[in-house]
Parts: structure tokens; C-alpha cells; sequence
């Protein structure tokens, strides 16, 4: 035990010693000047400072460009980054230098950090030319998560979790008094309290029981806990959201646009409740149009520092699970205060715009207004409308729609890119079991909405980046979207030509045009969903930031999200952004900003795990009914373990087991995107049509496996 508490000891010290190195610009030094700056003077310390630096010299760690004087070989011998775990235990850390290569740590030498952990990493000299790097975690600097769900074992000594996150690859121990009225069987979300070191496993204690497995709220509560989303509101937020009146006040009126006798009305889902924008139409005189998007003036009753905004800013975004929406905000605010529901009075800050006939911007204005929404529209209603030219304002709605088509055309025609990709929809019972599936349609309706949504974040965005002279940098906070890897676009261009579609690469242009008559052709095909869900994952993954650069999938140069602030933190951040600038402020502290936008980013992809896992759920719950059943699939993924089908009928996807192929033995050629039979060179490509049965349904892991119904 001593000896191994002194090489841990040896290691932080050889830390302290590189860092010495570091801040003194690895000027050579012996060992004394070492022990100076470590304020280490006692002998038995300069001697084990001594050994160190020779050791490490030995090691090709350190340099002896003088007898007695060392410097670092290379300088940085350590680097701090992100843990991405492997099936096997081992990990890469992933530097925060973008320009450092990936850290290889077995095992033994992860020191308990375990999967998205921020930790410090000990690199080891190379030893030969061209290995890989490989390291020592040597300290965890932060913890990525502290809760888990799982589902509890318990015995007559102690009890544990066995985590639903497979990157955790230890079972969590629970003493008996840290149960908390858990039962063994029991779906629970555990909280980490303890690793004591050299423990095989951590110990944590049962925070939250969400009941028994397989029941709907059991697995939606499991859901949201698994990706760091609560499942309620801290009673200072709901005492602050309760507290706030409804009731406008006169001065506040006076300081807003009244829009209230000006045609206004929304547009959103039959289930909707929470309605974040509204639109407002009036013919000029003129002949041109004015067009208002109004939105909910959720940055008006949510005021920095409070605890409603620091619970906003914490949760980043609502979520949206199959049978239920988790808000960013209490309902007090997201269906009530700020919802812009029909015949209310309504605060809102608004992007109003002329538009001419061929739906130019001729004039704008931005600043906070006073709507009274006459109509509530479900998108099929509003649909209705515009089909039949009948019913309440048909002719603002024709008008609205010819409008829109022009404002989509001349995006297309500029170089966006339509991914139109089938959303799966459940019918559900009042359970929340699903007893059918439909794809949802996006018709004018939709598009219409999205287009007006779009010009208004487009536009204050270009209000703000275009002010910009010189250094006079306004701080904003921006929706950007790089363009795609070459290599990854390649690769696609290369399997759509298997299916006879063509993919330019020569420029952007080029590249959004082939694209867009790609996702014209295959509307509606049995390969859409695939070649559609491939052509994403070859884009850039759209973020936020404060560092202004375009959005390539809409060919917009300035993009922002300023349109739904109930249910998104970065609106809340640019509708308070866009209110300081008009009223002459100065620009405010970017890299503040650039860490917010950070973790929105964050909370929105985490958002979007926990809406598919849902989803997963649900199709998992579908399918439960119907082992031994065939149907007709595409080939939706391969791996070096199997291959994932989608079934066409119900868009449900499961796994076929490469093992569980039972005519040949197969192996996954990346390359082409297909499964290959060793013997007879049968394959399996991505896209291919096959025959599966329904094997085995798993709730708990949300899983599916399908055997192969060979010919």
C-alpha cells in the first residue's frame, strides 16, 4: 500500500514538476531551482524531486541539455479533455485543443472517471514512432453526471443499481439506509455519494423511486432523469412563476405598438397549449402587405438572476417525449402568462415587415408590441383553409401562402437544402400505450409558418450583424451551421449514385441544388427515410455561438433563433440582446455568451437523445404485440455487430444480429455501407429492401431484435 501511495504521490509531483517547466517557458533548471518554485526545501523532498527528473530523463520525458539542468522534452505533457468510453472499459480522452490527437487510457489507469467527464491526463512519452498516445487520468476536474437511473437489486446486505447508461460500466453499490423506501425490481434514479479509491464501484443512494419497469410514466420519468432533464420545478421557481400578474398594466401598454385591431392569429399543433408565435396582417395603401410575427415577450416577465431564469437557462430547452412535454418554463408561464392563446391580451416583441408583391423586405421594425390574437388555427384547420379558399381569413391566408411560396423559392434558389424527413406520430390510449403509428405530413400550412419564422430570425439577425463596423463588434448570439465535410458528403454522393441519384460536389451551390432534386425524388419512396437520414449526418451539426459565421443548410448569411422563447433559453438570451441595441446599449461580454451558448447546445442535443429514446420506447411498446410477425423492411444501418431495419409499414427500427445470420459468416464492409458474406460474397447493402420477423422485444433497454427471413 506505502509503495503504491508513493508512485501516486511521485506522479502529482511529476505533474507539479512539468508545470514549473511550463510556466517557465522550459528554461533548463536543476534540481534545486525546481524545489525553490515548488517552495519545497526540505531535503527529503529535493531528493525525491531529484529522482523524479532523472527517472523521467530515462524515459524521454525530460531533456538534459547540461549536466545537472533539465527541460521538458516536448512541453505539453499534459492535456486536459473529455472521457469517451469504449465497450470495453478503456477510453479516449477527447483534448479541448482541437489541435491535440485523441489520448488512449487502458482500464486500470482511468482513475474512476468515467463517460463525459472533464479530466487531466498524463501523456507517456512515445516510446516508437507512430503510436498512438496513449495516458494516466490523473485527476477528474469535473463530473459530467452524479445521477443515473437503473433498475435495483437488493439482497439481505446491501443493495444495487444496475445503470440503464451503457457507457457506465460499473454497477452502482447502495448501503441498506441509503434505499429510501426503494423495493428491489424498482426503476430508481441514483445519485453518486462515493468512490472510495481503489473501490471496484462507486456507491450512491436512491434519490427519486420512478416505479416499476414497464410502466409509461415508470419509462418517460426514466428517460428524462437519464439525460439530466427534472421532473418537477424547484418551489422557489413555481412560487416566482405563481407570483407574476396577468393583468397588463397601463404604463406598460404605453411604452409598446398596439397591434390589437390589427388582424392577428396563430398557427400551431391541435395539442398545442404553449403558443410562442403569432402573426399579424394588414394590406397597405400602398398595395404592399405588412406582415407582424409576433412573439411571446417571455424575456418581459423572466428578469436575469431570478430563479426562474437561472431554472430556464439550467433545463436550456423543453422536451418533447411522445406522450408529453416537459417546459422550459412552469406551466403558469408556458400555458398561461406568456402562451399568446386567442382572444387575450398579449405582451409580445415583434419583427414586423412591408412586403411587396413578390414578398420583398421594403421596410422593418423590431420592438416590443400589444397583439390580441383573433383565431386560433390547428395546422389543419389553417390547411383546410387554404385548400378550400373558405372559411375565417381565407383571403389573408391565400395571401399569406402566395407570399411564403416566393420567400421559400428564393432560399432555394440561393442554396438552402430541404430535408424533408417522415416524422413518426403514435396514436396512444389513455395508458399511453400505442395502438397505432402515422407519419405526420408537413403540408403549406407548416411551410408557411416556418417561412414567416425564418424571415424574422433571419432579419434581426442581419440587424445585428450588419451594424457591426470594424471592431465595434455587437455580442449576439447567432444559429450557425458549417458546411459539410468533403469527405463525408463523398461518401454519400457515392452511395446515392447506387440508388441513380446524383450528387454535385463541385461547389455549395451545386451541392444544396443536386441535393434538394434528391430529396424531391425520393419523396415518398421506400428509401427515403435512409438516403434522407444519411444526407444529414453528413452535414455539420447546426450550434449556437457568438462568433457570427452563416448557416449553410437555410443559405442564409446571418441566422438567429428569436422565435420561440417558451421553449428554447437561446430566444430568451436574443430577445434581451436585440431590446439592449435598440435602446443604444453597448456590447455586451462575448465569451459570458459564448458559455451559455455552449451549454444550450448541450441541453438541445441531450433534448434530442431523450425525444428519440422515447420514441424508441414507444416503437419497442408496438411491436411488444407482435413477436413472430413478418414484414417488409429497408436496411437502415449496418454495424460490425448487425445490421438495423426500418419496417416500412410503421417506421419502427430493431436489429438484426450478424451471429443470428445463420448461411454465412459476415462481416461489415464501412467503406460501401453493406454486410458481407465470407463465403459466398452475398451482401447486405444499406437502403436494400429485406424480410424480418419479430424476434424479441426488451422495454427495459428499449430494444428490438429481428431474425432475417432469408429466401
Amino acid at each position: 500500500m506505502a509503495k503504491k501511495k508513493m508512485s501516486h504521490l511521485k506522479l502529482i509531483l511529476s505533474k507539479l514538476i512539468s508545470d514549473v517547466f511550463e510556466k517557465n517557458n522550459n528554461q533548463p533548471l536543476n534540481y534545486k531551482q525546481v524545489s525553490a518554485k515548488l517552495n519545497l526545501n526540505d531535503q527529503e523532498s529535493r531528493d525525491t524531486i531529484f529522482e523524479i527528473l532523472r527517472e523521467e530523463t530515462e524515459k524521454g520525458t525530460f531533456a538534459e541539455p547540461e549536466k545537472g539542468k533539465f527541460r521538458l522534452k516536448e512541453l505539453k505533457n499534459f492535456i486536459t479533455g473529455t472521457v469517451d468510453m469504449t465497450a470495453d472499459g478503456s477510453a479516449f480522452i477527447v483534448p479541448d485543443d482541437e489541435f491535440e490527437k485523441d489520448v488512449f487510457v487502458a482500464p486500470k489507469k482511468l482513475k474512476n472517471a468515467l463517460h463525459g467527464d472533464q479530466v487531466k491526463v498524463y501523456v507517456f512519452a512515445k516510446k516508437t514512432s507512430g503510436r498512438r498516445n496513449e495516458g494516466e487520468v490523473i485527476e477528474i476536474v469535473k463530473r459530467a453526471k452524479m445521477d443515473f437511473t437503473g433498475v435495483i437489486k437488493i439482497s439481505q446486505r446491501f443493495a444495487f443499481v444496475i445503470a440503464d447508461d451503457k457507457k457506465m460500466m460499473q454497477d452502482i453499490f447502495v448501503p441498506l439506509e441509503e434505499l429510501n423506501g426503494a423495493k428491489n425490481g424498482q426503476r430508481v434514479l441514483i445519485g453518486l455519494t462515493d468512490w472510495p479509491e481503489g473501490a471496484k464501484n462507486p456507491v450512491g443512494t436512491v434519490k427519486h423511486i420512478l416505479g416499476d419497469p414497464g410502466e409509461n410514466d415508470t419509462e418517460m420519468n426514466a428517460i428524462l432523469a437519464q439525460y439530466g432533464f427534472p421532473l418537477s420545478f424547484p418551489d422557489q421557481v413555481e412560487k416566482e412563476a405563481q407570483a407574476i400578474e396577468d393583468v397588463i398594466p397601463e404604463e406598460e401598454v404605453k411604452k409598446r405598438r398596439d397591434f390589437r385591431n390589427v388582424l392577428t392569429f396563430t398557427i400551431d399543433p391541435a395539442d398545442a397549449k404553449d403558443f410562442d408565435d403569432a402573426i399579424s396582417y394588414r394590406k397597405l395603401e400602398n398595395g404592399n402587405y405588412e406582415i407582424g410575427v409576433h412573439i411571446a415577450d417571455v424575456s418581459h416577465y423572466v428578469l436575469p438572476g431570478s430563479e426562474l431564469d437561472k431554472e430556464a437557462y439550467s433545463r436550456g430547452t423543453s422536451v418533447y417525449l411522445v406522450d408529453r412535454v416537459i417546459p422550459m418554463l412552469p406551466e403558469r408561464l408556458s400555458n398561461g402568462v406568456c402562451s399568446l392563446r386567442p382572444n387575450e391580451d398579449k405582451l409580445c416583441f415583434a419583427a414586423v415587415f412591408e412586403l411587396d408583391d413578390d414578398a420583398n423586405v421594403v421596410q422593418e421594425w423590431f420592438g416590443r408590441t400589444l397583439i390580441h390574437s383573433a383565431h386560433r388555427f390547428s395546422y389543419e384547420d389553417a390547411q383546410e383553409v387554404i385548400e378550400s379558399k373558405q372559411g375565417p381569413c381565407a383571403e389573408e391566408l391565400a395571401t399569406l401562402n402566395r407570399l411564403a411560396y416566393k420567400l421559400r423559392d428564393r432560399k432555394f434558389r440561393s442554396g438552402a437544402i430541404s430535408f424533408e424527413t417522415t416524422e413518426v406520430k403514435f396514436k396512444l390510449d389513455d395508458d399511453g400505450k400505442p395502438i397505432g403509428v402515422y407519419v405526420k405530413e408537413r403540408k403549406d400550412a407548416h411551410k408557411l409558418i416556418e417561412d414567416y419564422m425564418l424571415l424574422a430570425n433571419r432579419r434581426v439577425a442581419e440587424f445585428i450583424g450588419k451594424k457591426q463596423k470594424g471592431k465595434n463588434k455587437l455580442t449576439f448570439v447567432y444559429r450557425v451551421h458549417d458546411s459539410p465535410n468533403m469527405e463525408n458528403l463523398t461518401a454519400f454522393a457515392q452511395f446515392a449514385a447506387r440508388f441513380g441519384y446524383k450528387i454535385s460536389t463541385k461547389s455549395d451551390k451545386d451541392i444544396a441544388r443536386s441535393l434538394n432534386h434528391l430529396m424531391e425524388d425520393v419523396e415518398g419512396k421506400k428509401e427515403q427515410n435512409v438516403l434522407t437520414s444519411l444526407a444529414i449526418r453528413s452535414m455539420a451539426k447546426a450550434i449556437y455561438t457568438t462568433k457570427k459565421t452563416s448557416h449553410y443548410g437555410l443559405a442564409f448569411d446571418f441566422y438567429t433563433h428569436f422565435t420561440s422563447p417558451i421553449r428554447r433559453y437561446p430566444d430568451v438570451m436574443a430577445h434581451r440582446l436585440l431590446q439592449h441595441y435598440l435602446d443604444g446599449g453597448k456590447s455586451v461580454d462575448a465569451e459570458t455568451y459564448e458559455v451559455a451558448c455552449t451549454h444550450a447546445s448541450a441541453t438541445e442535443k441531450r433534448a434530442a437523445d431523450a425525444e428519440r429514446a422515447s420514441v424508441k420506447y414507444k416503437q419497442a411498446e408496438y411491436l411488444e404485440n407482435n413477436i413472430g410477425q413478418e414484414f417488409k423492411g429497408i436496411i437502415s444501418g449496418v454495424t460490425e455487430w448487425g445490421m438495423y431495419v426500418e419496417i416500412e409499414e410503421n417506421k419502427c427500427e430493431g436489429m438484426v444480429r450478424l451471429r443470428e445470420i445463420s448461411d454465412d459468416f459476415y462481416v461489415l464492409d464501412e467503406k460501401n455501407y453493406c454486410i458481407v458474406g465470407q463465403r459466398k460474397k452475398k451482401k447486405y447493402q444499406l437502403g436494400d429492401e429485406v424480410t424480418i420477423k419479430v424476434k424479441k422485444v426488451d422495454l427495459g433497454k428499449r430494444q428490438i431484435d429481428f431474425s432475417l427471413v432469408q429466401d
